[in-house]
């Protein structure tokens, strides 16, 4: 097997003398990994000259559906990463979190950032900030990509997902990367980058990819990079106190292994749907992957007198599971990546038997396996140990992390006993509760949330659909304070700003749309001959602007909208309670009633491009509008978005925002807000 690195445009196999890398289950050498002849200091080069700018050229829609399509097409030779995972001791099921979970992130992070990004080579966040009394001087934020390269060092463990889920918001933030993953699995990593390489769906310099020592390659970052880390806390700890990122002040993210738990609410008794979902999540995150996950629950915290009950129910599964060659469909767990690996689990179970009693599994435990071999493959059994007396006056099972199917029952006394003890951890990634009363579950998320980056209620309710104790979500954040390294990944949009520049932008209004692409209120407008509803969307320009006419509200208009819409609310139709109950102290016009108006007014009611209503946000009503009051609107190209054409659509169309601001007679304003509409793109 070919275990080989791509930097610089070019494909460089690891030769002997290198790293051996070892099939997990069969003790084989798979090949060798080698950088010697990288010249780590022209790859990031490379990375910054070559693939920066050509990210930086396209658009955040163009990157993201890059990488859509770069996925599908992954997920169409998914068999052959599937077959090189099972020599990582990954059964079908842990291979498929990691080929199949990761590649749907990519879609989902793909997803977001053509939903709720605009179609530019930027975002602006946030609100227009009003810093002068006359609006003449305002502020807005802007994200830009860095000018650098992320760095991107993974775990061994999930040698797919943990390159996926990094790469998919620094490329579509207009960052291009360096995966770094974990030598003893990187194999499958090169296969994958191989795929994409060979598809061509990223600019070249975009992607570069080390199998093998990383060198000198920390000494060359400069400020404009950033480093991600993935794995043990020690080595985070050791690679964010590199001279070169303090002295540049590189962003750093680490997220790391951490002593994760489950809590047994004391309300749960046994035979309850509760106590058989803990169970099943507790077994279920101790052999997936055989336990070597950054989320794995490694304290099992259940009340003192649900001990027994808890020990016997994990015992009894434990005794069913099955061991051995992953590719065989009567195995539940595989190998553990490594031999060194399992001699370091072994190494933490030793520490951890100093202070727990040892309860099934554990070093010494015979292992019946199908279809391998015990000396050659890197197997270690379930193991279970157990806190005999208070969990506040041992240190091992909050220090110590065992990092495979290794996991510790602590018990406790009250609710907030539960919250101590899952603090002993010094922060993790994720805890779960379990229980099914709303009170205990306020108590625990409140007095926990500190400590943890996620936490997961399990109950009857969503038990059915919860993607369990072990699963980040594209959606929202991973990372945890503390021993979890005090970072973030993920978390939608979020993810993807990590891997830019906030800058503040300060000027006047006209000036700010002009920057933004955005028209900002107050800022110069376009007048247009014609009305703007008969223009397509690539002849709109932002910032062109139509006064309508002017309108008297009448009391027939509210009585009418009165008893169409059903609203008869006092301040509308009792002048008596209007003038002494309301803050209005006479009759008023629905505010529904007004929006409703001002379509009337600005609508040009022939077919035209302007297809359809997308949504109306961001609504203020700042003044009220008595009875005989007139009001004129004016609405104005706020925002363009251009979409993707999809199969199913008969016109190609894109996303216009309207600003729209109602005034009085008086040219005070009375509401502002924007619609959104869908404008047909071509004439």
């Amino acid at each position: 097997m070919k275990i080989h690195s791509y930097t610089c445009g070019q494909w460089l196999e690891g030769q002997q003398p290198g790293i051996a890398v070892h099939h997990a289950v069969m003790g084989d050498i798979l090949g060798y990994a080698n950088t010697d002849t990288i010249d780590f200091q022209q790859v990031l080069q490379y990375g910054r000259q070559v693939g920066g700018p050509a990210l930086r050229a396209m658009t955040v829609h163009e990157r993201a559906l890059a990488l859509k399509n770069m996925a599908k097409h992954l997920l169409a030779e998914k068999d052959t990463f599937y077959t090189l995972s099972s020599a990582t001791g990954a059964t079908m099921r842990d291979s498929a979190i990691d080929i199949e979970g990761g590649l749907s992130t990519v879609l989902s992070c793909s997803s977001i950032a053509r939903r709720e990004l605009p179609n530019e080579t930027f975002i602006v966040e946030g609100a227009t900030v009003k810093l002068s009394a006359d609006n003449s001087f305002v502020g807005r934020h802007i994200l830009t990509p860095k000018h650098g390269v992320a760095i991107h060092i993974n775990a061994f463990n999930f040698p797919c997902w943990g390159m996926l889920e990094k790469i998919a918001p620094s490329l579509i933030a207009g960052m291009p990367v360096v995966v770094k993953p974990a030598t003893v699995s990187s194999y499958v990593t090169a296969a994958m980058v191989e795929s994409i390489v060979a598809g061509n769906f990223l600019p070249e310099g975009a992607l570069q990819l080390i199998c093998g020592n990383t060198g000198d390659m920390l000494d060359h970052v400069m400020e404009q990079d950033v480093v991600t880390f993935t794995g043990s806390a020690a080595t985070g700890r050791q690679l964010r106190c590199h001279p070169t990122i303090i002295a540049h002040s590189v962003p750093f993210n680490m997220e790391a292994d951490s002593l994760n738990c489950s809590i047994l609410a004391p309300s749960v008794q046994e035979g309850d749907p509760e106590f058989d979902l803990f169970i099943a999540e507790v077994h279920r995150e101790m052999i997936v992957k055989a336990g070597q996950k950054c989320t794995a629950i490694r304290r099992i915290i259940v009340p003192d007198n649900t001990m027994t009950a808890v020990a016997d129910a994990l015992i009894a599964r434990m005794d069913k599971t099955t061991i051995g060659d992953p590719t065989d469909d009567k195995v539940d767990m595989g190998s553990l990546v490594g031999l060194s690996q399992r001699e370091t689990v072994r190494e933490n179970v030793a520490a951890l038997a100093a202070e727990c009693e040892v309860l099934y599994g554990g070093n010494d435990c015979a292992m019946d396996l199908i279809n391998a071999d015990a000396q050659k493959g890197a197997f270690y059994p379930p193991t279970l140990l157990r806190v005999q007396s208070s969990a506040h006056e041992v240190t091992a099972p909050h220090t110590i992390e065992a990092f495979g199917p290794v996991s510790t029952l602590l018990p406790y006394q009250s609710l907030e006993d539960a919250v101590a003890i899952a603090g002993l951890g010094k922060g993790s990634l994720v805890a779960s509760i379990v229980s099914d009363d709303d009170d205990e579950i306020r108590s625990l998320v409140l007095g926990m949330g500190a400590y943890h980056g996620r936490l997961l209620v399990i109950n009857r309710d969503c038990a059915k659909t919860s993607t369990g104790h072990g699963s980040p979500l594209p959606h929202l954040i991973h990372g945890g304070p503390g021993r979890a390294g005090g970072g973030e990944e993920l978390g939608g949009v979020r993810a993807i700003k990590h891997y830019m520049q906030r800058t503040a932008v300060q000027g006047s209004p006209s000036a700010l749309t002009a920057v933004t692409n955005e028209y900002t209120t107050g800022g110069k407008t376009i007048a247009s001959p014609t009305h703007l509803f008969r223009k397509y969307f690539d002849d709109l320009q932002i910032g062109e602007s139509m006064l309508t006419h002017r309108r008297t509200i009448t009391e027939t208009d509210i009585v009418n909208f009165g008893c169409m819409s059903g609203d008869h609310f006092y301040a509308h139709f009792d002048a008596i309670a209007a003038k002494q109950d309301s803050i209005f102290g006479e009759r008023v016009a629905h505010g529904y009633l007004l929006i409703a108006v001002a379509a009337g007014m600005f609508v040009d009611p022939a077919p035209g491009p302007v297809l359809a209503n997308y949504g109306l946000d961001n609504l203020r009503f700042i003044q009220s509008v008595p009875i005989g009051d007139t009001i004129q609107v004016r609405i104005t190209v706020k925002q363009k978005i251009k979409k993707e054409r999809r199969p199913d659509d008969s016109r190609h169309a894109g996303v216009v925002v309207w600003e729209v601001a109602i005034h009085n007679q008086d040219s005070e304003l009375i509401a502002l807000y924007d619609i959104l509409t869908l404008v047909e793109l071509g004439s």
